[in-house]
C-alpha cells in the first residue's frame, strides 16, 4: 500500500539554484544624497542642460553637431535634449550633397559618413546605404587602409553603423564582414597608440552598441569620456549628476517592489524556483530607465518574475498531468477549476498570478486610460502556458522537433508576447482604435524580438565547452588541483552547463539543428549566432518604418532583444547570480558616481 501511494507522487527535478543573494535588508538600505537633496540637484542639473543647450549654437559645423549628438546619446542624455537633437538632425538631412562638403582630409571621410549614416538611420530619417559604395571597388569589397589611428576611428563607426542594416542591404553586410575582420586584426597593434582607441575596439567587437542594452552601457562612456582631451567639463558633469539621480529613482523603484515580493510571500512555498527579483527589475530598468516611468519598471518586474516562477513550475516540478491541470486553469483564468489534486504550490502560483495580474490591469486602466486590459493580460498568459506545455510534451515523450517546428513555438514560450502585451498597454498613452488592434496586425516586430530573446537564452543557458569539461575531468584528481575554491567554482560550472539536460530543457535551437542536419555543437552555434544577426536585420526594418506614434512602444520591444544579450552573453543571468550580472547590477543600481 506505501508502496502504491509513493508510486503516485510524480519525481521532481532540481535545478540546483543557488539561494538569492540579494537580501531584502540589504535593498531596503538602498539611499541616495541625489535623491534625499532633490531640490538642490535638479537646480544644478537643469544649470547644466542650459549650458549644453548652448552647444548646439556653438557647434555651427555639421560635423561638430553629428559629434555632439553622438555624445549626448553616449553619455545618456538624449531624452534630455529631444528637441534640440531633433531640430538639428532635420537641418542635417535636408542638406543635399552633405557628405562632400563635411570634411576637409580623405582620411576623415569614413569616419563622418559612417557617423552621419548611424545617427540619422537611429533617428527614423531614410538614408541609403549607397553612402558606403563610394568605399567599395566594382566587386562590391571595401578597400581601405588602417595604418593610422584615424582611419581605425572611421572603421569603428563602420562597424557600428553596418549593425543597423536592412534585410537585403548587401553594402552593410560586406561592412559588418570588412570592419569585424578589420577590427580584430588591428587591436594588438592598437594598444601602441590611443588607450582610447584599443578600448573602443575591444568594446565595439564585445558587442555592437546598437545591441546592447544603452542604459547599461552609460557608466562605461562616462568614464571612457573623461580622459578625451576635448572633453566638456559641463557635460560631463551632466552625464554624472544624470546617472546619479536616476539610480536614486531606480532605488526608491526596487526598495518598494522588493516589499511586494516579499509581503506576496510566494517564493517560501517554492523552493524549486528562481528567487530574481533583483534581476527581473535589472530587466525592466533595460527597457526603460526615464525616473518618470516608475510604475512601468513595477508592473514590469512583476510579469518577469512571474515568468521565472511559472517557468521552472514547467521545467523543474509538475507532472504532465499537472502541467496540464494548470494549463487549462490559466487558460481559462478559473481558479474555481484548478484541479484539487493539484501540489499546493502550482495553486498558490495561480492565485498569485490571478490577484497580481487583476491588479496590474486595474492599475494601468488608471493611469493610462485603456478600457479592458485584462482580457488581453488574460490571454498572454495562457498562451505562454501553453507553449511551455508544448515543450513539456516534447520533453515527456524524448521528441527532438526541427529547428523550425521548435521556434515556431519558442518565440511564444520566450515570453516575448507576455512582455510586449504588458508593455505597450504600459508604455502607451493615447487609446486609439488603431492602437487597440497593433498587436494583432503587427506581430512582425514582437515575433523577431522574442526570436532573438529565445537563441540568446538558448547560447548562454547551455553554454558547454568541451574545453570546460575536459579541463574539469583532467583535473579534478590532479594533485595540483588543491584550490577548493576553484573546485567548488568549476563544479559549479559543471554543474550549470548541464543544467538545460537536469531541467527537461532539451530541446533547445542548438540541440534542434544539431540533430537536424547532424552538425557539431560549434557548427549548430555558429548557425544560432548567424540567424541572431540576420533577425536583428529584420528587426531593424521593423523599428524604422513605424509610425512616431508607436516610437515608444518600437523602443521597448527592441529593448527586450538588447536585454537578452546583457543576460545571457557570458552564461545564464538568471540562473547563476555571481558573475557578470552581478558587476551590473551593482554598477547600475548600487555604485553612484563619484562627482
Amino acid at each position: 500500500m506505501k508502496s502504491e501511494v509513493c508510486n503516485m507522487v510524480p519525481e521532481r527535478q532540481s535545478a540546483h539554484y543557488k539561494p538569492n543573494i540579494w537580501k531584502y535588508d540589504f535593498l531596503q538600505s538602498l539611499t541616495s544624497k541625489y535623491d534625499e537633496e532633490e531640490d538642490y540637484y535638479r537646480s544644478r542639473a537643469e544649470k547644466l542642460k542650459e549650458d549644453v543647450k548652448h552647444l548646439f549654437v556653438e557647434a555651427g559645423e555639421v560635423l561638430a553637431k553629428l559629434e555632439l549628438i553622438d555624445t549626448i546619446r553616449k553619455l545618456g542624455l538624449s531624452n534630455l535634449f529631444e528637441d534640440e537633437i531633433r531640430e538639428a538632425l532635420d537641418t542635417i538631412a535636408s542638406m543635399e550633397n552633405i557628405i562632400e562638403n563635411l570634411c576637409g582630409a580623405e582620411e576623415d571621410l569614413l569616419y563622418v559618413t559612417a557617423l552621419y549614416f548611424r545617427l540619422l538611420r537611429e533617428y527614423g530619417y531614410e538614408i541609403s546605404q549607397d553612402v558606403f559604395s563610394g568605399f567599395m571597388d566594382e566587386k562590391g569589397r571595401f578597400l581601405l587602409s588602417t595604418s593610422t589611428q584615424t582611419k581605425i576611428k572611421g572603421v569603428i563607426e563602420l562597424f557600428e553603423a553596418s549593425h543597423l542594416g536592412f534585410e537585403g542591404e548587401n553594402i552593410l553586410v560586406e561592412a559588418k564582414a570588412f570592419s569585424t575582420k578589420t577590427l580584430k586584426c588591428c587591436v594588438p597593434s592598437s594598444t601602441q597608440g590611443s588607450d582610447l582607441i584599443t578600448k573602443t575596439v575591444s568594446h565595439a567587437l564585445e558587442l555592437s552598441a546598437h545591441w546592447r542594452v544603452h542604459w547599461f552601457n552609460v557608466k562605461w562612456h562616462i568614464n571612457l569620456y573623461e580622459k578625451n582631451r576635448v572633453m566638456n567639463k559641463n557635460l560631463f558633469e551632466l552625464s554624472k549628476l544624470n546617472f546619479n539621480m536616476v539610480q536614486a529613482t531606480l532605488q526608491n523603484d526596487l526598495r518598494e517592489i522588493s516589499r511586494w515580493w516579499r509581503n506576496l510571500g510566494l517564493i517560501e512555498n517554492l523552493n524549486f524556483t528562481r528567487d530574481r527579483l533583483v534581476e527581473s527589475f535589472m530587466c525592466a530598468v533595460g527597457l526603460v530607465f526615464q525616473p518618470n516611468l516608475s510604475n512601468f519598471r513595477k508592473w514590469l518586474t512583476k510579469v518577469v518574475v512571474f515568468v521565472l516562477v511559472i517557468d521552472d513550475i514547467y521545467d523543474n516540478y509538475g507532472s504532465l498531468e499537472e502541467l496540464q491541470d494548470f494549463t487549462n486553469a490559466v487558460d481559462r483564468w478559473d481558479s474555481k477549476g484548478i484541479d484539487e489534486h493539484l501540489p499546493n504550490c502550482m495553486k498558490l502560483c495561480f492565485q498569485a498570478l490571478n490577484d497580481t495580474t487583476n491588479q496590474i490591469a486595474y492599475e494601468i486602466q488608471n493611469e493610462k486610460g485603456w478600457n479592458q486590459v485584462l482580457p488581453d493580460l488574460k490571454k498572454v498568459w495562457g498562451d505562454f502556458c501553453k507553449a511551455l506545455f508544448v515543450e513539456a510534451k516534447w520533453y515527456n515523450k524524448g521528441y527532438t522537433p526541427t529547428l523550425q517546428e521548435y521556434l515556431s513555438n519558442a518565440w511564444i514560450s520566450s515570453s516575448g508576447t507576455v512582455l510586449a502585451v504588458h508593455s505597450f498597454f504600459s508604455i502607451m498613452n493615447e487609446p486609439t482604435k488603431e492602437m487597440a488592434h497593433f498587436l494583432d496586425k503587427n506581430q512582425d516586430l514582437v515575433y523577431y524580438s522574442s526570436i532573438i530573446i529565445r537563441l540568446c537564452n538558448d547560447l548562454g543557458t547551455s553554454a558547454v565547452t568541451n574545453n570546460t569539461l575536459n579541463f574539469f575531468t583532467k583535473n579534478v584528481y590532479s594533485d595540483h588541483f588543491v584550490d577548493l575554491f576553484l573546485f567548488d567554482n568549476i563544479w559549479l560550472i559543471f554543474n550549470s552547463t548541464q543544467a538545460e539536460l537536469e531541467r527537461g530543457d532539451v530541446a533547445s535551437s542548438i540541440l534542434c539543428y544539431m540533430r537536424e542536419v547532424n552538425v557539431s555543437d560549434e557548427v549548430a552555434r555558429n548557425h544560432i549566432k548567424a540567424m541572431i544577426s540576420e533577425t536583428w536585420s529584420k528587426i531593424n526594418g521593423q523599428c524604422f518604418s513605424r509610425s512616431p506614434l508607436l516610437k515608444s512602444f518600437v523602443n521597448v520591444t527592441t529593448n527586450f532583444a538588447r536585454v537578452s544579450h546583457s543576460l545571457y552573453q557570458y552564461g545564464d543571468g538568471f540562473g547563476v547570480q555571481d558573475q557578470d550580472i552581478k558587476k551590473t547590477i551593482l554598477s547600475l543600481l548600487v555604485e553612484p558616481m563619484s562627482m
